[in-house]
């Protein structure tokens, strides 16, 4: 069973926790346009900002320098590898919109879950102080710039 008790996190990887409570805040926001009955354009229009804006970047920082730390071979790294091409595929997808943006919605946030509770639980064991402190230097923490052209979950 998987506990709710919130989880100790080093603090050179809390950026990269940030980065995931607004991924799960997408995905919310995705839930809440479809419970208001909104057009998937708009609602595609705003993953798609979100996905070159913040996603993209964050993965290309996890995939260069978080999961090195692991073995190559590891089977969670593979897993999160597979997880990032998955969801760069669903975040292309231009048609079925509500189709792709329901898994977006569900795949991400199984994502982030699976990175927070398991990945970087296992990371933090083994990485050396040398590599969070490149982690920290190389993702500090930022505050989220909102796309505030059109709020459709409000």
């Amino acid at each position: 069973m998987i506990s709710n008790k919130p989880l100790k996190r080093a603090p050179e990887l809390q950026p990269l926790s940030h980065d995931h409570h607004h991924g799960l805040q997408l995905c919310w926001k995705i839930r809440t346009g479809f419970s208001k009955q909104i057009d998937p354009n708009r609602i595609k229009k705003y993953t798609d900002w979100f996905f070159k804006t913040h996603l993209k970047p964050h993965f290309e920082l996890e995939e260069k320098h978080v999961f090195p730390i692991l073995d190559a071979e590891n089977e969670l790294i593979k897993r999160v590898l597979t997880e990032h091409r998955r969801l760069k595929r669903l975040f292309k997808q231009t048609s079925d919109l509500e189709k792709s943006l329901g898994r977006i919605e569900e795949e991400l946030e199984a994502h982030i879950r699976f990175e927070e509770r398991i990945l970087f639980v296992e990371i933090q064991k083994i990485a050396t102080q040398d590599q969070l402190a490149k982690i920290k230097e190389i993702h500090t923490e930022a505050s989220f710039t909102e796309n505030d052209d059109d709020l459709f979950w409000k």
